[in-house]
């Protein structure tokens, strides 16, 4: 952890080249061949350096890569799992608006933080590792799976499959997702997520002339909400939020339809099944209304276990060597760290970039801080 820093200080213009390179890319999650092109740019970065790379082809979304790296040269003594995506949120064009740019000590654009620096760190931790000569200790290697995905920001429905199929054959899994907050915390835990959508049918009618002949759909609608929010538990870390709505068409028209998206958060996977089971049992309220139920928890939390926190204070100690503090956080968000660790495989995420403004116009990555990061995750392939 001496060697690794003054090294990864030296490449930080690379690191930040790289990243520039990377966000000019636009990679919109829906968008299959434009995230294509930017995954054909992650492969080409990793054959340079002497992994085996699969493309990994999908017909509806973008191609999902894989890069195989060796450390060490002797017994096989297992497989570390190294996790991030390639998709953002941003549509095509956003380029134009927010260009990418270094200024005051910070590179701004589209997805630096979220999370396409995270793949520059992980090119950089290898370069380091190469560079210093890294070896593993009793004459053991150990397989390195990157495994970079298309659709993280949507769901996952296509990558994960692979990534529950990589995680099973794995000892830990490393998430290059971004810090949380300005100190670069570790997310020890992370929320379930799910998405439901209610949808509601009635009977149109005039509103004036014969209102009593119609069925309300947005009236019904709204009795729903009403129950949705009953199900709310802060004490238990359960959200549900009724977040799109909509419903009828002209003023004077009873609508004969309605729907509303749901939003639901939790933090134990035991109250998995207790959300679906109540959103299947929402019944009409209104005479002659009809409920449909689509959807429900999709995504499990990351738990804070007592292998997560070993984990976590490992990563510790190795900022630790380099005099630099490292703390915790748990986060509401999701990512595809959430299906490793549901299978009780070891995860430590946010191991990504630190800065701010995912998602948004000022969304940005502390260049000073790159370095540093390289380091730790460099330090964790070698010493886990």
């Amino acid at each position: 952890m001496k060697a690794l820093p003054r090294d990864l200080r030296r490449r930080e213009r690379e690191i930040v080249r790289l990243l520039g390179q990377f966000a000019r890319c636009e990679s919109p999650s829906y968008d299959k061949a434009a995230v294509d092109r930017f995954g054909r740019i992650v492969a080409r970065e990793w054959r340079r350096r002497g992994a085996g790379v699969r493309v990994l082809r999908q017909k509806l979304r973008g191609n999902h890569v894989r890069a195989e790296f060796w450390l060490g040269d002797g017994r096989p003594a297992g497989q570390i799992l190294i996790l991030g995506h390639l998709d953002t949120v941003y549509p095509l064009g956003t380029l134009a608006r927010m260009p990418f740019r270094v200024s005051g000590g910070r590179a701004w654009g589209p997805g630096t933080f979220d999370m396409k620096a995270g793949l520059a760190l992980a090119l950089a931790a290898v370069d380091a590792l190469k560079a210093t000569g890294s070896r593993l200790p009793n004459g053991l290697r150990k397989r390195l799976v990157f495994l970079w995905t298309s659709d993280e920001e949507i769901g996952s429905a296509t990558s994960r499959r692979e990534i529950e199929r990589e995680a099973r054959r794995s000892d830990v899994v490393l998430v290059l997702e971004p810090a949380f907050g300005r100190a670069g915390q570790l997310k020890t835990a992370r929320k379930g997520v799910g998405t439901a959508e209610i949808i509601v049918t009635g009977r149109s009618a005039h509103a004036g002339i014969d209102p009593s002949a119609g069925i309300n759909a947005v009236h019904e609608l709204a009795l729903q909400i009403a129950r949705l929010r009953r199900m709310n538990d802060p004490r238990r870390g359960i959200t549900v939020q009724a977040t799109v709505v909509a419903g009828g068409t002209t003023s004077n028209v009873i609508p004969d339809h309605a729907r509303a998206e749901v939003d639901l958060r939790y933090t134990h996977l035991a109250d998995a099944r207790k959300l679906n089971r109540k959103l299947r049992t929402l019944r009409p309220i209104l005479k002659g209304a009809r409920v449909e139920v689509r959807g429900g928890v999709n995504r499990p939390p990351l738990e804070r276990t007592a292998a997560v926190c070993e984990l976590f204070r490992r990563a510790q100690s190795l900022m630790r060597e380099m005099s630099l503090p490292l703390g915790e956080a748990a986060t509401g968000g999701g990512s595809d760290g959430n299906f490793t660790a549901a299978l009780g495989v070891p995860t430590l995420d946010g191991l990504g970039a630190v800065g701010d403004g995912a998602h948004s116009l000022d969304e940005h990555v502390v260049i000073r801080s790159l370095p540093e990061r390289a380091a730790l995750l460099a330090g964790l392939l070698t010493t886990l």
